[in-house]
């Protein structure tokens, strides 16, 4: 398919992937640089939270209407969520080990 050929969708799918895989691999990047588990942990939640789902949403994009893009919806949210979810809980049992929140806090 030339440039000539492209259509919205295709462009749209492209933009968002690009955006999504830029956010996957500034999060890498972080992953390596940054030094405190706190600090690593800020720079993954990105990718699971934009980075992969931005990534689903532009396949949903260029499959077109259908099952398929609809099933790709559902993991975008999901992974979304689960991403915010998963990092909270590793950030409070990270804070618990190394004692800088007591273990029966509600925070």
């Amino acid at each position: 398919m030339g440039i000539s050929e492209m259509t919205a969708r295709h462009v749209c799918a492209l933009v968002l992937l690009a955006v999504g895989t830029g956010v996957l691999l500034l999060s890498a990047v972080g992953l390596v640089v940054l030094p405190g588990p706190f600090q690593r942990l800020h720079a993954l939640t990105p990718a699971s939270t934009v980075g992969g789902p931005l990534v689903a949403l532009a396949m949903a994009v260029e499959t077109g209407p259908g099952r398929t893009a609809l099933k790709l919806l559902v993991i975008a949210v999901i992974v979304a969520f689960g991403g915010a979810v998963t990092a909270m809980a590793i950030g409070r049992a990270t804070a618990q080990h190394e004692r800088l929140l007591r273990e029966d806090s509600p925070q």
